[in-house]
């Protein structure tokens, strides 16, 4: 029986994409098995047009599956979304954040994909101790950079899988421990010259702030993508870190302020 144009297009490589890419549009979120399905086609097929689809800036890949633009565009993404997003950003400012770091040091990190990419980059490092809110920053470490690692209890988003809660320990006598750290490192959601460094969930910027309020020294994560914008809310004014790591110069308006609040700006050479 012949082939209706639909189907035949849908079996065509080119017409399928731009249906897939259509599909994805409308419906937001998607999994692999299931479009294979809708297409006719092998789960193999499906996963090149999607890598190719995202390479094209079309739509996202995630764990599985593929997000559209639209659904990604939200202020809150889950973790397997923003793994995918500003991936080459995230490495560079990793590997400058993680020179920051002293053999050594205590250091606490909060949750985010940028913080879990400077776990990876502290293969190198000896004899660090970590504390954490993110459950993902322990397994990512390597077990020959740390000696010890601790995570901040509380209740956990799963949006992020990150923990809210206070940043402190209690003896077994339920006294609570006076923690500090070398360095904070901390990934925030937006930058701007005058709100400071803001991020979308109030428990999550109060975590934040009692992580910098601990540390000697605060280093601020933030590709150039959270450049000039403000989220709900202020983890802190500018003047509070030592360093801004990120991938590119900051615009003039936030550059100057950088400057005159005495921040370090951390960026890549080339």
């Amino acid at each position: 029986m012949a082939l209706d144009k639909e189907d035949r297009q849908r079996r065509l490589p080119a017409g399928r994409k731009a249906q897939l890419a259509a599909y994805v549009a409308e419906t937001g979120e998607v999994t692999v098995t299931a479009l294979a399905d809708r297409f006719g086609v092998s789960i193999d097929t499906i996963r090149r047009d999607l890598d190719q689809l995202s390479a094209d800036g079309v739509l996202v890949r995630t764990y599985g599956g593929a997000v559209s633009q639209s659904t990604f565009s939200r202020v809150d993404r889950a973790v397997d979304v923003r793994l995918n997003l500003e991936k080459r950003e995230k490495e560079k400012i990793a590997e400058l954040a993680a020179a920051l770091v002293e053999n050594g040091s205590v250091i606490m990190i909060n949750g985010g994909t940028t913080t879990l990419a400077v776990a990876k980059s502290l293969r190198n490092h000896r004899d660090l101790t970590v504390a954490t809110n993110s459950l993902l920053v322990p397994p990512a470490l390597s077990p020959a950079a740390v000696r010890d690692v601790y995570l901040f209890g509380g209740a956990v988003r799963t949006l992020t899988l990150a923990t809210t809660g206070p940043v402190s320990f209690r003896a077994a006598g339920g006294a609570e421990l006076d923690i500090s750290c070398d360095l904070a490192l901390i990934g925030v959601g937006a930058v701007s010259a005058v709100a400071g460094y803001t991020t979308s969930n109030l428990a999550e910027a109060a975590m934040m702030q009692e992580m910098i309020s601990r540390a000697a020294r605060v280093a601020i994560l933030a590709d150039s993508s959270k450049f000039g914008r403000r989220l709900f809310a202020q983890v802190s004014e500018l003047g509070r870190a030592d360093y801004l790591v990120t991938d590119s110069t900051p615009p003039r308006d936030l550059l100057d302020a950088l400057r005159e609040n005495e921040v370090e700006l951390v960026m890549p050479d080339d």
